[in-house]
């Protein structure tokens, strides 16, 4: 083989390299099972939601490939930290505390934590916080954290806490007299009174929130791609979309 020959199959072999499309790099989503509309498993175990599906558009728009995956909400962060997962959009509230260990999104939805009972309960928040009350609160959440840091302030609250792995399952002891009510985000709240659940809200908790994505810090490059898709979800007929057909 003659040295032109040898240089002439290299560029030939180096051009079909070159023809070759780079594989999308795949992305975990950690994800709440079980806190519609935003983010929870059906019955046939695939993700759905208002944030899965946001997510699924910015990775489709920003080159990358997602796949969500169900995480327990009190371990999410540790699994975050320990690169089980790559980032966290499942309604999560953006807090101090949390910011403490990872970086967040710019906010992309604003929603309000709340105090549920039973339909038929004539209970005020104010009762339930001094009432010798059991309430119902999900590990993990900034309710749960809260509660927990605004009760050492208020020597006048004596209720006592319970805490479930998901917000549907302090809906059912709620419902079944287990807890007399429950400290919750206002989402799976609706949404449950939209299913036909039994329960209404007797109030606001603590303070208005605003949910954004978790990713490590140091990881510039997953933050940039989730706040530009954000913006670009946000500006198209696809933002509208989703709030129609989830009504978060």
């Amino acid at each position: 083989m003659t040295k032109l020959t040898s240089l002439l199959l290299a560029g030939v072999a180096a051009a079909a390299l070159a023809s070759v499309p780079a594989r999308a790099e795949t992305l975990i989503n950690g994800i709440d099972a079980a806190f519609p509309p935003f983010a929870y498993v059906d019955t046939d175990g695939k993700p759905k939601g208002f944030d899965v599906e946001a997510v699924d558009w910015i990775a489709a728009k920003m080159g990358f490939t997602v796949k969500h995956q169900a995480v327990a909400w009190e371990g999410i962060i540790p699994s975050l930290m320990a690169k089980k997962i790559d980032f966290i959009c499942s309604g999560m509230g953006i807090t101090e505390k949390r910011a403490q260990q990872v970086n967040f999104t710019d906010p992309y939805w604003s929603t309000q934590n709340v105090y549920v009972v039973k339909k038929d309960s004539k209970l005020k928040p104010e009762q339930i916080l001094t009432g010798k009350k059991k309430l119902g609160v999900q590990q993990g959440t900034a309710e749960e954290s809260w509660l927990s840091d605004n009760a050492k302030k208020h020597k006048e609250w004596n209720f006592t806490v319970r805490q479930y792995s998901s917000a549907q399952m302090i809906l059912g002891d709620l419902l079944n007299g287990r807890v007399d009510a429950a400290g919750m985000n206002d989402a799976p709240a609706n949404d449950a009174i939209k299913n036909g659940v039994a329960v209404k809200i007797a109030g606001p908790m603590g303070y208005p929130e605003n949910y954004g994505c978790a990713v490590r810090k140091g990881d510039a490059e997953i933050l940039k791609k989730l706040n530009e898709g954000y913006k670009m979800l946000k500006a198209s007929p696809k933002w509208e979309e989703l709030k129609a057909k989830y009504k978060p």
